[in-house]
């Protein structure tokens, strides 16, 4: 267990900090130059950054590789790369290849020396929310007088402009994704125009 790291607070400091004066920003400026705590919590639950490496009570902690994540998403974003097209290139990503997008020195600062190594990125690949939650141990009398259940769908969220989602039962390849986001510029116009949308 992790005894130590940085809060979200401290996290989205290190970002600004790691990103340093001369960062541009994003071309069409939409998108926020550094992220916040609302952003850095959208960006894990779309699954473009790693889940909180460990708690604190009731405060995620966060540690280097959250850092090297979010700073090569800042930078692709500067790019003009879309959160779609980041998805796709940065999914399981090693740390030496988030260090290379992120352009930053091999010395960060680690959260914690007392921390456990991280698992490796093959085992972080998985998304929580494809994965089904182990039920909780039922006795035999309460399991005999349970009506079965049947098993939820899965779903897999496509990201859209705005932090708008499309929820769909199946997941999309590339073409479906390209061709999905093509599809969507009337929508997003309307609900942009409403004020419904957020920027990222």
């Amino acid at each position: 267990m992790v005894s130590a790291g940085w809060t979200i607070g401290e996290l989205a400091s290190r970002v600004a900090a790691a990103l340093g004066d001369g960062y541009p920003g994003a071309p069409n400026g939409r998108v926020r130059d550094v992220p916040d705590a609302r952003v850095i919590r959208w960006y894990a639950t779309i699954g473009l950054v790693d889940r909180p490496a460990a708690m604190r009570g009731r405060t995620a902690l966060y540690g280097e590789r959250h850092l090297l994540q979010l700073v090569a998403i800042k930078q692709r974003q500067a790019h003009g790369r879309s959160i779609a097209e980041i998805q796709v290139e940065l999914a399981g990503a090693s740390d030496a290849t988030l260090r290379e997008i992120a352009a930053t020195p091999d010395a960060l600062p680690a959260a914690t020396a007392e921390a456990e190594p991280q698992p490796e990125p093959a085992a972080r690949v998985a998304r929580f929310w494809t994965e089904r939650p182990t039920p909780a141990p039922a006795d035999a009398e309460t399991a005999a007088a349970a009506p079965p259940r049947a098993e939820p769908a899965l779903l897999t969220g496509v990201p859209l402009d705005g932090g708008a989602f499309l929820l769909l039962p199946a997941t999309p390849d590339h073409d479906d994704q390209a061709a999905i986001l093509a599809a969507a510029g009337p929508l997003l116009d309307l609900l942009s125009a409403r004020g419904l949308l957020r920027s990222e």
